[in-house]
């Protein structure tokens, strides 16, 4: 041992880096708030297995999306002032939101809820959703790479292309083209997708916020392009559950469709889904949320943590 290595005692992070608020403290955060969605939009904005009720979007994420606003509104102020001191001609800086988390904790149901929140703020700026899933590697390619397994893990992204469609929406190119990704066929598609314009953008997927080699140099992540974060959790016995949940689901309703990739699993009994979805879970996709996913949770500006029933208990904010 080195006897002149300075160690330093562990620390609890969360402490030293989060506040954390209940439902009630973090209710008081929304301000004049004020915002009506009924309940069609909110049934159009829930995932499979989510579940989520008026009073909880009114005491957890119109608070989250003051923030937000308050976020924008810093950026826009910052961006021209900076471009001043430069001495540049100003243009568009689209603001980036990260949300990520593990599969099946609710990241798309959050995804579409600020984006309809924020767009009932701001009814004039431009708002999309991208799901890092349109920069997974095809199938094709991913069974050359023997990798069809370890789908979801940070190795099956294209992520070169995923940084460098980042660099042109940061860079105010008004019109981007992203690949197009089918949970139906479970692969990328021929077609593109247009994003005309971006004023703000929010970023869906599993791996935003992981830093692939710390300290290397010259290396940019994705991360490096997001102006706000939010992390997803749960206890991962929780997180499990959903997925199995959600896999019933699917084989009610995708599954069933007679082009689906799999098409196969909706003629499964309860006990074979059961088992096989657990088998999944455990092999893939709890594998990728311990080994990659969880490891990038205090990386986040914000920590929503969530109960059994998908309930939010707590919410955690960065305080640097």
């Amino acid at each position: 041992m080195d006897m002149n290595k300075t160690y330093m005692p562990r620390r609890n992070i969360s402490s030293n880096l989060y506040l954390s608020f209940s439902r009630d403290e973090w209710a008081k955060r929304r301000g004049n708030l004020n915002i009506t969605l009924s309940e069609s939009d909110i049934k159009g904005i829930l995932a499979l297995n989510d579940k989520i009720t008026a009073s909880e979007i009114q005491d957890f994420y119109f608070p989250i999306t003051r923030l937000l606003q308050l976020s924008i509104n810093n950026n826009i102020n910052l961006y021209r002032e900076r471009n001043d001191f430069m001495g540049i001609k100003p243009r568009k800086m689209p603001f980036i939101i990260g949300v990520t988390g593990s599969v099946a904790v609710g990241k798309s149901t959050t995804s579409r809820l600020l984006k309809t929140l924020l767009e009932r703020i701001n009814p004039d700026l431009r708002i999309y959703i991208v799901s890092t899933d349109n920069f997974l590697k095809s199938n094709a390619r991913l069974m050359e790479e023997n990798i069809m397994e370890r789908k979801g893990f940070p190795e099956s992204y294209e992520t070169q292309d995923l940084i460098n469609f980042l660099v042109d929406i940061k860079s105010g190119v008004a019109r981007t083209q992203i690949p197009v990704y089918s949970h139906l066929k479970y692969d990328i598609l021929p077609e593109k997708q247009d994003l005309v314009d971006p004023d703000i953008l929010i970023l869906e997927g599993l791996n935003i916020l992981q830093v692939k080699n710390p300290g290397k140099k010259d290396e940019i992540y994705v991360s490096d392009f997001l102006d706000f974060s939010i992390f997803i959790d749960a206890k991962v016995e929780y997180i499990k559950e959903w997925f199995v949940e959600r896999f019933f689901l699917l084989m009610e309703t995708a599954f069933k469709d007679k082009d689906s990739y799999f098409k196969k699993y909706s003629e499964l009994t309860k006990e074979e889904a059961r088992e096989l979805s657990s088998k999944i879970w455990d092999n893939i996709n709890g594998k990728n949320y311990s080994e990659n996913i969880v490891k990038t949770r205090y990386r986040a500006e914000l920590i929503i943590e969530k109960g059994k029933t998908h309930n939010i208990e707590n919410i955690m904010m960065k305080k640097l």
